[in-house]
């Protein structure tokens, strides 16, 4: 299956202990929005490669955490 996502030109980046931290300190920031776990875990990836973000969930978007955050729909 990675080879697969590697073939389209994906790359799969490993979720660190710093990123784990930062995930969890993302949960007073983002509680009102009822934002889960592994939407912290990407918002926390996003902050650390300094990339946009990409959601379907248009309550992403009230988040002020200094990332690009972009609905796909």
């Amino acid at each position: 299956m990675l080879d697969d996502l590697q073939a389209l030109g994906l790359v799969v980046e490993p979720f660190t202990s710093l990123d784990g931290e930062v995930a969890g300190r993302l949960w007073e920031q983002t509680r009102k929005y009822g934002l889960s776990l592994g939407d912290r875990a990407c918002l926390s990836l996003g902050l650390r490669l300094g990339v946009v973000v990409l959601t379907s969930d248009r309550v992403w978007l009230n988040l002020d955490l200094g990332l690009d955050i972009r609905a796909v729909r």
